[in-house]
C-alpha cells in the first residue's frame, strides 16, 4: 500500500481520467490491486472511453480507406448539398478535397454532430484540406428552375470554385451527372472523409448565413429553423408573408397568395 499511499484517491482517479491509451496502461500496472472504489470505478469509466475512441479513430480510418478505394490517390472532390428541403434560403454545395495523410478526427456525416462539433471540424477542415469550393443558389433560382437543375448548377459551381481540376468527383446520393469523373455514393457523407467534409463545410457557411438573415427578418426564426419549415416558421409566413429569401415554389400550402416585402 506504500505506493497507493502516495497519492490519494480522489487524485488518482483525476489521472486516470485524463490518461490515454498508453498512460492508462502504465497506471493499471501500477495500481490494478488498487482496492479503493472509487479508483477502481475510473479505470474502468477510462477503459470504455479508451474503447471508445479506439472505436472512433477505426471509423474514421475507415472513411479515408473507402475515400482511397473509391477515388484513388489523385485529386479527389466530395461533394454534398444542405439546404434541399428547406422554404427559405439558398441551397449550398461544398466541393472539399482532403489529403489522405492528414485524418480529420472525429469527421461524420454534419447531421450526426452537434452544431459546436460542427464548427471545430469545419475549421479543422479548413486548414486541412488541399481545396474547397462553395457555391450558393439563391431562392429566386431555385422557383426559376426547380430543385433538380438548381442541384446540378450549385454541384457545379462548386466542383468549379475549388480552384482543381478533379480525377474524381465522390457526390452523396444518386447520379446528378455533373461531371465526368463523378460517382455516387448513396449515403457517402457517413461512409467517405472528403463527402462528410463537405457536409459540414456546406452546413456551417449556410447555418452561418441564415442566421446573418435572422437579423434582418427577426419575425422567421431563421437563426433557430435555418429556413425549415418549423412550426414557428410557418406561422411567421402565415402572420407576415414571404419574404425576398423565400421559395415561393416551396410555400404554397403556407400563403394563400404569396407577397415578398
Amino acid at each position: 500500500m506504500s505506493d497507493m499511499g502516495m497519492m490519494r484517491a480522489k487524485e488518482l482517479a483525476a489521472l486516470i481520467a485524463s490518461a490515454d491509451g498508453d498512460e492508462l496502461a502504465a497506471l493499471e500496472k501500477r495500481y490494478a490491486d488498487d482496492p479503493r472504489k472509487q479508483v477502481q470505478a475510473a479505470f474502468s469509466r477510462a477503459r470504455k472511453r479508451v474503447e471508445r475512441g479506439k472505436e472512433e479513430r477505426g471509423r474514421v480510418a475507415a472513411m479515408y480507406a473507402l475515400q482511397r478505394e473509391l477515388g484513388g490517390e489523385g485529386v479527389v472532390l466530395g461533394v454534398d448539398e444542405v439546404g434541399r428541403g428547406a422554404v427559405a434560403g439558398p441551397l449550398t454545395v461544398a466541393a472539399v478535397a482532403l489529403p489522405l495523410d492528414k485524418p480529420v478526427w472525429g469527421i461524420n456525416d454534419s447531421k450526426q454532430l452537434t452544431p459546436a462539433r460542427r464548427e471545430v471540424l469545419a475549421q479543422q477542415i479548413e486548414q486541412i484540406a488541399s481545396a474547397i469550393g462553395i457555391a450558393h443558389i439563391p431562392p429566386s433560382r431555385i422557383d426559376e428552375v426547380g430543385m433538380a437543375c438548381a442541384l446540378r448548377e450549385a454541384m457545379t459551381q462548386a466542383i468549379a470554385e475549388s480552384g482543381v481540376e478533379p480525377d474524381k468527383v465522390l457526390i452523396d446520393g444518386n447520379p446528378v451527372h455533373v461531371h465526368p469523373r463523378e460517382l455516387c455514393v448513396v449515403k457517402g457523407d457517413a461512409r467517405i472523409a472528403c463527402i462528410a467534409a463537405a457536409s459540414i463545410v456546406a452546413k456551417v457557411t449556410r447555418d452561418a448565413r441564415m442566421v446573418a438573415y435572422a437579423s434582418e427578418y427577426p419575425a422567421y426564426h431563421l437563426d433557430e429553423c435555418k429556413g425549415y419549415a418549423s412550426a414557428d416558421h410557418i406561422a411567421a409566413i402565415r402572420e407576415h408573408g414571404l419574404t425576398s429569401i423565400h421559395r415561393k415554389s416551396f410555400c404554397g400550402n403556407f400563403v394563400e397568395t404569396p407577397r415578398l416585402f
